[in-house]
């Protein structure tokens, strides 16, 4: 089950995952910070270069940025919800994850720096920030998708028209927002880490624009077709950087500080969307403050499952339990004319089966 993230948990993912250099200054149990949108931009003195122009001169978009986040944090709750981490939102373990180097935090990083890229990039298209709109397309050559001899489009003109997703607008404020530069210390690896797992995030929604078209003509004829470019549905966002995790690469620091090297030999480079980490995640087995696993004791796993959610993998081989629960559900539902839909409560048994 997905959690919604609070207030306070949201600013301190804000605190831990943006790289201004200031986790070990905020993260503590308990605190009592509440960032909304606004009071993100009311502690500008907490931010840094770029950050802190953004929230000083385009507060409206700091709205989106934190939408954005909202956005990461429930896809990535979605992706592992089956997973030994299920990325968690109490506070006292997600940032234990943040301050590692590990798989886990790669997908963290990527999947905020997309949800960042598409909701800017999204609220520009619906006309609710005055910076941008549909994207400019008077320089772009027509577009020209392979016509399937003989099928009804052969030979049917085309030009852009429609409201295109401006999405190098959203890339750009992903990328001024999330990699507001750290100050450098002796090594900067951490720093190269966070900030190629960004990109990879934004290159996740950028590279897979889709061209979506509408037919005009008399009589439902196509003579002409008019066509823009729209985001990928985040969910596709989501499952693709999901495999990005499963084949992320080890890396390790070059002597000059300044490149990573790829750990392992006959291993080739990652490029710029694959995800990269330089330390081994734990097991999630048992709970443990210090890395940040919760465990899974009392998870809900499918024991008829060979994957990571069957019982055996997820419980860590210390066996489950089957737990009946009655709940309540809608049923017997019928729509009335006009426009009622009238639902009658059923109890539902059903068989759980949980981690011990």
């Amino acid at each position: 089950m997905m959690i919604p993230l609070s207030r306070t948990q949201l600013a301190l993912f804000f605190i831990l995952l943006c790289p201004v250099n200031i986790i070990g200054l905020w993260w503590a149990v308990g605190s009592p910070l509440v960032m909304d949108p606004n009071s993100i931009c009311r502690k500008t003195k907490r931010l840094a270069g770029k950050q802190a122009e953004l929230c000083q001169t385009q507060p409206e978009i700091v709205n989106e940025v934190a939408k954005g986040a909202k956005l990461g944090v429930r896809e990535c709750q979605y992706q592992f919800r089956f997973r030994r981490w299920n990325c968690t939102s109490q506070n006292k373990y997600f940032g234990k994850i943040l301050q590692q180097d590990i798989r886990e935090t790669a997908f963290v990083y990527a999947i905020t720096a997309a949800g960042v890229t598409h909701t800017v990039t999204q609220a520009c298209s619906m006309g609710e920030l005055l910076q941008c709109g549909c994207e400019a397309t008077r320089s772009r050559a027509p577009p020209r998708p392979p016509a399937v001899p003989g099928s009804a489009t052969e030979g049917v003109k085309w030009e852009w028209g429609g409201c295109g997703d401006d999405v190098e607008f959203g890339y750009e404020k992903s990328k001024q927002f999330m990699d507001a530069k750290r100050k450098k210390g002796k090594s900067d690896i951490r720093t190269l880490i966070d900030l190629h797992n960004n990109e990879a995030g934004r290159l996740a929604v950028k590279n897979y624009m889709r061209t979506e078209c509408k037919c005009h003509g008399l009589s439902g004829s196509c003579t002409l077709r008019t066509c823009w470019k729209k985001m990928p549905h985040f969910r596709e966002v989501g499952d693709r950087l999901l495999e990005r995790f499963n084949g992320a690469s080890k890396v390790m620091g070059g002597n000059d500080g300044k490149t990573l090297i790829p750990v392992g030999q006959n291993i080739k480079p990652p490029d710029k969307q694959d995800l990269i980490y330089s330390a081994e995640s734990p097991d999630f087995c048992l709970p443990n403050r210090k890395t940040g696993s919760l465990g899974t004791r009392g998870r809900m796993c499918n024991s008829t499952a060979m994957d990571m959610s069957g019982c055996d993998l997820l419980c860590c081989d210390r066996g489950y339990r089957e737990e009946a629960v009655i709940f309540e559900e809608n049923c017997l539902c019928r729509f009335h004319w006009c426009c009622v839909v009238q639902c009658k409560k059923c109890l539902v048994r059903k068989e759980l089966s949980l981690c011990h």
